[in-house]
């Protein structure tokens, strides 16, 4: 009895992440796998005719590739750069400075969660529209700038920082932003890191909101840059298409298994006080 209930919660985790990891799984092996193969049912890793180099040129020249990678890259650090700049000063002054309706502001920062972006997305549209600001980095990024979620995320983080320091960082002269940015943020860097990784793949694997603001191929990231390839591809070539499917998803998981025990960490973490 002891041995199932020490082993059954592994076989239920072990079945959960079978059922997550098979479509990655899938999607390498077409990848590396013949036309003539590409519908077989069989997971065996190694197919009869080994065609990924033809998969992954025709990939990587049929479109631009390395320019939605790059857009990508542009767009989501441009945004994790500036929901960082504005999200960690305001979860500061709401979980350690007392002010009048400091308790409001943060219903309203819960309540904005259930806020999704397609309630938005016609007015912002219009406002990019009449500004001349559609088919630019700028369209793609700017209704990101001001993460909620990222001021949920930091101000629980920032509450289990110790009020002691930060008193006696007072009287030692530190203004209000050299103790946020010097010393509550760094005493959270797991958060950081677990935000991180949430905005870097969320931007990156989304679809909707380039494909309403931007028109240009040059300007594509990756996601959009896939429609156009598949397009270009009329959907025949599935292994062309995984080929690219798995070169735009490579960069996430690298960056993942990078941060991930501080990924774990602050996501753990977040919310003890």
């Amino acid at each position: 009895m002891s041995a199932l209930r020490k082993y059954f919660p592994h076989a239920i985790l072990s079945v959960g992440a079978f059922a997550m990891l098979l479509p990655f799984y899938w999607m390498v092996l077409t990848s590396i796998r013949s036309p003539a193969e590409i519908f077989s049912v069989s997971l065996w890793p190694i197919p009869e005719n080994f065609t990924a180099v033809d998969n992954y040129t025709r990939a990587a020249s049929q479109v631009p590739m390395a320019r939605f990678m790059l857009n990508g890259m542009i767009v989501c650090f441009g945004i994790l750069i500036v929901q960082i700049l504005t999200a960690v000063p305001a979860a500061y002054a709401l979980a350690k400075l007392r002010f009048p309706g400091r308790k409001l502001l943060l219903t309203l920062v819960i309540a904005a969660l259930c806020v999704p972006i397609q309630a938005l997305a016609l007015p912002l549209f219009v406002g990019l529209a009449k500004a001349q600001l559609l088919n630019t980095y700028f369209a793609m990024m700017m209704p990101f700038f001001l993460s909620v979620f990222a001021i949920f995320l930091f101000h629980q983080s920032f509450r289990s920082y110790p009020d002691e320091i930060i008193e006696a960082a007072r009287m030692d002269g530190f203004s209000e932003m050299e103790i946020c940015w010097r010393l509550v943020l760094r005493g959270s860097l797991p958060s950081l890191a677990a935000f991180s990784v949430f905005s870097l793949v969320a931007h990156w694997n989304d679809l909707y909101w380039p494909m309403i603001v931007v028109s240009d191929t040059n300007l594509a990231p990756p996601p959009l840059g896939m429609l156009f390839f598949a397009d270009v591809e009329s959907g025949a070539n599935y292994g062309a298409l995984m080929a690219g499917a798995t070169i735009i998803t490579a960069p996430m998981v690298i960056c993942f298994l990078i941060a991930r025990k501080h990924f774990i960490a602050g996501i753990t973490m977040t919310g003890v006080k």
